[in-house]
Parts: structure tokens; C-alpha cells; sequence
């Protein structure tokens, strides 16, 4: 049975230099502390703050970086029960289309780093990244799927896919209409 834990609401933004590689972050504080991480961090719920909202802002307090709603494409939901026993955490997964062009300074979460994808494999990341969000990005990044992970402590973390959505074969013209 799944413990009764708060739910937290998160960001994690992929950022890529203009060689594709990958920027992370070494994290100097829990949770992932002592491991390599995208960017990211909680929604601000009490100002009614949106997921993209959080990603823009994010990325600029972190890497200092300005993006827009427009230069991020949002690849990933994901419903993680009891992660490391904690929390449960909705979690929202964007891609930058925009490139960073310079390893950002460090900063009081940690230090940075760019990675091509396969030295990623290779680093100290966290259990759940390795066996669920980087093969997650690795397949969905140009699409959109929502999942649901069991990560409850002494057991394998369990994803299933809830939908996926295929990528577009061209971009929406011009706004929605009612």
C-alpha cells in the first residue's frame, strides 16, 4: 500500500548547448544530493504559478539563461508515488529548443556541467533517472507522454505509460480558436 506522503508539484528543464550536449547540474543539496541532475525545481502553488511558468523561471535563476513559454516544449508528465519515501511528486519534463551557449557559474544548489548523452550513463545520477527519466527523454523528447511511476523504497521503480501523443508532423498555425 502507497503511504499517506504530501504531493509536490516540479519542474526538470533539459537544456542543450549548441553541440547537443547535455547541461546538468551536480546537486550540493537533498534531494540528489552528490548527483549529476537536469535543472529545475518546485511550482510556486501559492501564486497559482503554471508548470511553464516555473520552467522559464527556473531556468533563469539557475543558469541565468532567458527563455520564453515558446522556446520550451513540454515532452513529459509524470506521477512518481513515494519517491525515495518522501513525497509524491507530479513532475512536468521540458526541452529547451533554445541552446545555452556558455557553462552557466555555480551556484548555491551545486555546480554545472555539459554531458553528451552517452557520458550521461557513465555519472552519478540518480536510480529513477537512470532507469526511468533519461530513457523517458530518450524516447518521448519530441513527443508528449504522461506516465506513472511506483518508486516506493526496496522496489525496482515500476513506469507505465498512461498516453502517449505523437510528435507533429508540422506546427499548429496560428492559435487555437474556440
Amino acid at each position: 500500500m502507497t503511504p499517506s506522503l504530501n504531493y509536490k508539484l516540479a519542474v526538470l528543464v533539459f537544456l542543450e548547448n549548441q553541440a547537443g550536449e547535455q547541461l546538468l547540474l551536480l546537486r550540493a543539496k537533498p534531494p540528489n544530493l552528490g548527483v549529476w541532475s537536469p535543472i529545475g525545481g518546485k511550482l510556486e502553488t501559492q501564486i497559482g504559478e503554471s508548470p511553464f511558468e516555473c520552467a522559464v523561471r527556473e531556468t533563469r535563476e539557475e543558469t541565468g539563461f532567458e527563455v520564453t513559454t515558446d522556446d520550451l516544449h513540454l515532452f513529459a508528465m509524470i506521477a512518481e508515488k513515494a519517491y525515495e519515501g518522501e513525497a509524491h511528486w507530479l513532475m512536468f519534463l521540458f526541452r529547451c529548443r533554445k541552446p545555452i551557449a556558455n557553462l552557466p557559474p555555480a551556484i548555491s544548489e551545486g555546480q554545472f556541467g555539459f554531458f553528451s548523452r552517452t557520458a550521461i550513463d557513465a555519472l552519478p545520477i540518480p536510480d529513477t533517472d537512470r532507469s526511468a527519466l533519461w530513457p523517458i527523454y530518450d524516447r518521448y523528447r519530441d513527443r508528449f507522454v504522461s506516465l506513472r511511476a511506483d518508486c516506493a523504497p526496496g522496489i525496482p521503480v515500476q513506469v507505465e505509460i498512461e498516453q502517449i501523443t505523437p510528435a507533429l508532423s508540422h506546427p499548429p498555425a496560428g492559435p487555437a480558436e474556440d
